[in-house]
């Protein structure tokens, strides 16, 4: 068995086969792209400190406790990942890029990777979306003059000291983004596609499971997953209340189209800009399993709980609805039992076969007299 990415959903997934018995480099293997412990963590922004994440949930089995809230957070969840990874001796391979997933021999999968191929019974796909920025296009945008940069490249505000900035995207990253640089900037415009929705009170668990529901149903019909924050809203922290009373967080529609010194709109408004920041998300890392061809018409691969329906022997945790870090755990946990059903099932087929054929092959006695 091969799980595919060692973030909050692929360690998950590692612990649960772990605790069902099974041994890393005996039974299963995990396999991970990135340098070092920490899943997208490590690759996060050093002003996005501990105290500013919201809904890390502990991974099954190991708690996270005494954490320093200003500490970065890629730091903090770095090292508890190592630890993590270390206590339930998970030997995460890395760095492993997986090139393919593809249809093997006696019904295995070949997962094709830099370490060489690996023929699994199942795959556990768990590498989230941090690989796929996804960078929207529109008119004129070769032509710009300044700094394009998205998320995935964001360095902290300090490097927009003095800059006029545009930052695109409705999302929490946007948000953050945006309050951050409009301390050090001379001048920040913000524009999204949609009017921002913000959520008054606690994100409860009724909260949480309505909007973890209307992500599922997309993944069903096998439409892209939208992100659980994309149907919940942006919480209204204190934070974004000062932010929308001083005029940070102004909301312009999207522009029409880019020109070489900014961004203009159909009724002939411009904004000059140094720098446009596309806060933009990121969409679903699963090109390695197009070999399989577990697409839909609509653009997304469609799971009944974790299994891809086209192909019970692919799990996909950390995907639409399991995004969260709390689902990713639950994910992980029910992708294992699936497994789990499937390969005795697998076995107990096998051995009905190797009875079938001993019976085939034991002599069959001719009465005397007959030739």
């Amino acid at each position: 068995m091969v799980v595919i990415g060692a973030g909050q959903a692929g360690l998950s997934a590692a612990y649960h086969l772990r605790r069902t018995g099974l041994a890393p480099d005996r039974d299963f293997v995990v396999l991970d792209h990135a340098p070092r412990p920490g899943g997208a963590w490590q690759f996060r922004w050093p002003s996005l400190t501990y105290g500013k994440v919201h809904g890390m949930h502990a991974l099954p089995g190991m708690e996270l406790i005494g954490a320093d809230g200003g500490r970065p957070s890629s730091e903090v969840i770095g090292a508890y990942f190592t630890t993590y990874e270390d206590r339930f001796d998970l030997r995460v391979h890395r760095p492993v890029e997986v090139r393919a997933v593809r249809e093997g021999e006696g019904g295995r999968l070949l997962v094709e990777t830099s370490e060489g191929t690996y023929a699994a019974r199942a795959l556990i796909n768990a590498t989230g979306t941090w690989d796929r920025p996804f960078w929207p296009r529109y008119p004129g945008q070769e032509t710009f003059r300044g700094r394009q940069l998205h998320t995935a490249n964001y360095p902290g505000p300090e490097e927009f000291a003095g800059l006029r900035v545009i930052v695109v995207g409705g999302g929490a990253s946007g948000t953050q983004h945006l309050m951050e640089i409009a301390e050090v900037a001379a001048e920040t415009t913000w524009v999204t596609r949609r009017e921002p929705v913000y959520r008054e009170g606690p994100f409860d668990e009724t909260v949480g499971r309505a909007a973890v529901a209307l992500v599922e149903e997309r993944v069903r019909k096998g439409l892209p997953p939208q992100s659980v924050v994309s149907v919940t809203g942006l919480p209204l922290t204190d934070a974004i209340r000062d932010a929308r009373e001083s005029g940070v967080l102004d909301r312009n529609p999207m522009f029409d189209h880019i020109t070489p010194t900014g961004v203009a709109w159909a009724d002939g408004r411009t904004v000059d800009a140094d720098v446009i920041l596309w806060a933009t998300g990121f969409r679903a890392a699963i090109d390695h399993l197009a070999p399989l061809r577990l697409r839909e018409p609509g653009g997304g691969i469609r799971v009944e709980g974790t299994r891809a329906v086209r192909d019970e022997r692919v799990h996909l945790v950390g995907y639409g609805p399991s995004a969260s870090t709390i689902g990713a755990n639950r994910a992980g946990r029910a992708a294992v039992s699936e497994i789990r059903h499937l390969l005795e099932r697998e076995r107990e087929r096998q051995q009905d076969q190797d009875r079938h054929q001993e019976r085939e092959r034991e002599p069959v006695a001719v009465p005397s007299g007959l030739s």
